[in-house]
């Protein structure tokens, strides 16, 4: 396998709309959602297997989950686990993880993802992967993998293509656009014209180039963390990144570099790609029976007269339905939160509000 290959895994994130599941110090990565045997990160983990050296594959995350990654991911080296101090959105840490992976491989190709989206088909993704790895070897390019939509849907960003496309690969195309979450009206729209992918989130640059545009787009950010160069990778690594957080700003890399760049391009992507950004979203993976119901993982679950409702609680949970449509039935840590799969978005509110009436107790 090619030593040049890296991954960097995000898995800060505290996944409040999975709550109660979800939680501040047991957040949704680190969940076995399907009852599959194996948590979100460990199956990005284990993706990134087929791509990646075991030693090439480096974890940032907040520092509060340090000791879970080493849980979940016991072969990972102290090194290859990137702990933030504070949650400072993705600009900062994928240029921190850039700038550490350059000391140890200045040819070194990175795969940016997060570690909580579920992917179906892994034949199509490694495909697709590896398409971008072999172009941004050899080409000046930040490269971000664009699903083709199947719905109007107004929880994701949306990424519009031109007809210009890489000589490496006519496959990859000239990024136009970025859009964050359209309304319904925007994202119909989008769809029929036909030039508009979904933003999955996932990267591929070599280090070169995703450096160079740091230091153009963000340098105060690139000033920073280049600062460390001579203690990453040492025990004065944790010290210094310590205090580099404190001095930087909150910014996304798609609002700090990829919307500026002039050298983004995109690959259109179908390999059964999910975010797992709701429970919705859980529900629409989940197997279900003949009226529409999903029950995951419980095991004593009874319903009467009941359709397109999704129960997760614990296993050894009795739980009865009757005369419910479209809920959502969840328990975990002693919170029973039920709602209607129809106003599910507002379950970051109702966090907010828990959190406001009883402190962190439910949180």
């Amino acid at each position: 396998m090619n030593k040049n290959r890296y991954a960097l895994i995000m898995a800060g994130g505290v996944g409040s709309r999975f709550w109660p599941v979800s939680r501040t110090e047991f957040p949704k990565q680190f969940i076995d959602f399907f009852g599959v045997g194996k948590t979100l990160i460990q199956s990005t983990y284990e993706r990134f297997l087929n791509i990646c050296l075991p030693e090439n594959i480096f974890i940032v995350t907040n520092e509060i989950y340090t000791d879970l990654i080493k849980e979940q991911l016991p072969n990972l080296a102290d090194n290859q686990i990137l702990a933030e101090p504070l949650m400072r959105n993705t600009a900062p840490c994928i240029t921190y993880g850039s700038i550490k992976i350059a000391e140890i491989n200045p040819d070194a190709v990175i795969v940016v993802a997060p570690s909580d989206h579920t992917i179906a088909n892994q034949k199509a993704f490694i495909n697709a992967i590896e398409t971008s790895i072999e172009v941004a070897a050899t080409s000046d390019c930040l490269i971000t993998l664009g699903i083709k939509p199947n719905r109007p849907d107004t929880g994701y960003g949306y990424i519009q293509y031109t007809e210009e496309v890489l000589a490496e690969n006519e496959e990859v195309h000239k990024v136009k656009t970025f859009t964050e979450k359209p309304n319904l009206e925007l994202a119909k729209s989008f769809l029929q014209s036909g030039d508009f992918l979904w933003n999955a989130g996932i990267f591929i640059w070599s280090v070169k180039s995703i450096n160079k545009a740091i230091q153009r787009h963000l340098p105060d950010m690139h000033e920073i963390f280049s600062g460390g160069r001579a203690v990453y990778n040492t025990a004065d690594e944790k010290a210094f990144i310590a205090n580099a957080y404190q001095l930087c700003t909150n910014i996304s890399i798609d609002f700090g570099i990829m919307e500026k760049a002039d050298n983004v391009f995109v690959l259109p992507s179908d390999f059964g790609w999910s975010d797992l950004g709701t429970w919705a979203s859980i529900y629409e993976m989940a197997e279900k029976d003949y009226v529409g119901n999903a029950v995951i993982p419980a095991e004593h679950v009874m319903m009467y007269n009941s359709s397109n409702c999704m129960v997760n609680v614990p296993k050894d949970k009795l739980v009865i339905l009757q005369g419910m449509h479209d809920y959502i039935v969840v328990e975990a840590n002693n919170t029973l939160m039920i709602c209607k799969r129809a106003e599910e978005q507002n379950v970051k509110n109702i966090v907010a509000d828990v959190k406001t009436k009883f402190g962190g107790k439910f949180i």
